[in-house]
């Protein structure tokens, strides 16, 4: 009696350990996904603070303009990821065609004039009287969804014949002309390396990967050379120096206040180069000004929490595959994949190694629609972390009863 007892005992212990286990750990896991958003927040409005101060003093005769609207659009943000958390994922896939069709029509409308606000030579915002969408932002998301319920319905046409591959590619290319158009080169180019990445992963054909390649790239090649603007950025981001009162001067000035930075930087709030030297200082190269102020460790410590978020991606992602939950492993990967491109060609783009885009840091640059469709990207994200946490904490219940079941 007293055997069987210790038995019951072990058994129990044996499968309420795991259960602990997953608990301790996907909470772990949740905590750190979620302190990561919260700190990219903080900390880029930090950011904005220093960056913007004297240019909001100059134009709008406030210091804290824009600290107070990017603070604005946080909480937005972060309401609107909390309610997409609460969405099961199941509804996103059943209706994300609808959603990039929805996006489609919004960047048309974005082109027609009365509708469409310019800014800076560019028509990439729906003028809503209040506030103002970039719609380009919503359809990176939308772009993610919808290329997730597309592999999982039609994953083995994308493997095995030319016409699944090409299909998403058709309405990428669509998407990708209506941005052009606008013109947003940064987000075209973020939409297509995205897509790439998303079907080389799911297993398209080495063969045809390499020519979507080399089709991507003769485009941008194209569109580079047919475009004086474009070329003239692009010649000056091979030598800034040549011209740096002109087409290399933004360049240059992001490079000097990386290089004033040095280990450890000027001290928070101390850059001189977002006194009317450095354009754009609190939206496109904000990077610098972190870089100026808080120098190398700074930056370092930055960068490593964009790691770990996209590392966290990939392992839900690979989570997922092994619970084969597919369209949930996609929406991890590729937001991972969005999140790390973005990131890196905007750091790329303020340390002179890519050519200037207009992209943001992701939830660290000033832009409303940015930091609010982030915020539902991690809030979406956070979401396919716990419908998997359940996945397995039902499986491990499961096994548990049959046990348990076995001994009586």
């Amino acid at each position: 009696m007293s055997t069987l007892i210790s038995r019951v005992a072990t058994n129990r212990a044996a499968t309420d350990t795991p259960v602990i286990e997953a608990r301790s750990t996907t909470r772990l896991a949740d905590h750190a996904l979620l302190v990561c958003v919260l700190s990219l927040g903080l900390f880029g409005t930090a950011m904005i603070a220093s960056a913007s101060m004297a240019f909001a003093e100059e134009t709008y005769n406030s210091p804290f303009y824009f600290v107070k609207r990017q603070l604005i659009f946080l909480c937005f943000g972060f309401v609107a990821g909390l309610i997409i958390y609460r969405v099961p994922l199941s509804v996103w896939e059943r209706y994300g065609p609808h959603f990039i069709i929805a996006s489609m029509v919004c960047l048309c409308l974005v082109l027609v004039p009365g509708i469409g606000k310019e800014v800076n030579g560019s028509r990439r915002w729906i003028d809503l009287g209040f506030f103002t969408i970039q719609v380009s932002e919503a359809v990176k998301l939308f772009l993610v969804v919808y290329l997730a319920g597309y592999l999982v319905r039609r994953g083995h046409l994308v493997q095995t014949t030319f016409g699944g591959f090409v299909r998403p590619l058709v309405l990428i290319c669509i998407a990708s002309a209506l941005l052009l158009m606008e013109p947003d080169f940064g987000a075209a180019v973020v939409i297509a390396l995205t897509a790439m990445l998303m079907l080389f992963v799911a297993g398209v054909r080495f063969s045809q990967f390499a020519l979507l390649t080399l089709v991507l790239g003769s485009s941008a090649c194209l569109l580079i050379f047919i475009s004086d603007y474009r070329l003239r950025r692009f010649v000056s981001f091979l030598d800034p120096f040549s011209d740096p009162f002109d087409t290399g001067f933004q360049l240059t000035q992001s490079l000097i206040a990386i290089g004033s930075g040095g280990l450890t930087g000027l001290g928070y709030g101390n850059s001189v180069q977002k006194l009317f030297y450095l354009p754009e200082a609190h939206t496109d190269f904000l990077f610098a000004v972190l870089c100026e102020e808080l120098g190398l460790l700074g930056a370092f410590g930055l960068i490593l929490i964009y790691a770990y978020v996209v590392w966290r991606c990939f392992y839900l992602f690979k989570l997922a595959d092994a619970q084969n939950s597919r369209f949930a492993g996609f929406v991890a990967l590729g937001i991972g994949i969005w999140i790390g491109l973005q990131s890196f060609i905007n750091m790329g783009v303020n340390l002179g190694i890519l050519p200037t885009k207009g992209i943001t840091l992701p939830l660290m640059s000033y832009g409303g629609s940015s930091a609010v469709v982030f915020a539902v990207a991690f809030g979406m994200l956070l979401r396919v972390e716990w419908e998997l946490k359940q996945n397995v904490l039902i499986s491990l219940r499961a096994s548990k009863e049959t046990r348990t079941g076995g001994l009586s």
